[in-house]
């Protein structure tokens, strides 16, 4: 049986879980719990040297990591990875955007709020300069399109939205975003996220 290793806390680990969900698959969840050490237990580098949630472990054995690649893994062939060769590629420039532009300043704003208790003053400018820029990306992008890549929604908006719905949590406030506001909408109740 297929199994996911992750943190139920995590967003990138709530990717998985979500379009796992969607598709119908069955799996196992292992709640690894990456503030106690769960994914830097020798057992766990050896599936994975990284030490990252989520990793999952297919059917045949194989592990495969990156919450982006898990989505890509499993969307493919669905709707949620469009046809359209510029659609697709627009696809991917929204994941590599996510990894590098979002998740490392919205994520970690949350992850040092909420989980490691910091006020907002004890949060590095910068980092919330930058998570600010990239909210402001997205509401720019969603004044002219529904979805991030192409006429329907994607893998990339399903990326982007576990943080972004948990922005508030890292001192972002959304009201402002009108757009992101119903995009993040849209994409709970296509996808299902509660």
């Amino acid at each position: 049986m297929l199994t996911v290793f992750g943190d139920i806390r995590s967003g990138n680990c709530l990717k998985a879980k979500w379009m796992l969900d969607l598709l119908g698959k069955d799996y196992s969840w292992v709640e690894t719990d990456i503030m106690s050490g769960g994914s830097r237990t020798a057992d766990f580098l050896a599936m994975n040297p990284a030490g990252q949630v989520p990793t999952i472990v297919l059917d045949d054995g194989r592990t495969l990591a990156q919450s982006n690649a898990i989505l890509l893994h499993f969307a493919e062939g669905t709707p949620y990875v469009p046809e359209d060769a510029y659609d697709r590629a627009r696809m991917f420039e929204w994941l590599f955007w996510e990894q590098y532009s979002h998740e490392p300043y919205v994520a970690v704003a949350r992850f040092q709020r909420l989980y490691l208790g910091k006020t907002a003053s004890e949060v590095e400018p910068r980092l919330m300069e930058r998570g600010r820029a990239a909210l402001d990306r997205l509401e720019a992008a969603l004044s002219e399109d529904e979805w991030l890549a192409g006429a329907s929604p994607s893998v990339a908006d399903l990326a982007l939205v576990a943080y972004t719905r948990l922005a508030h949590e890292g001192g972002f406030d959304l009201s402002p975003l009108p757009n992101v506001r119903r995009w993040i909408a849209r994409v709970e109740t296509v996808f299902g996220i509660s």
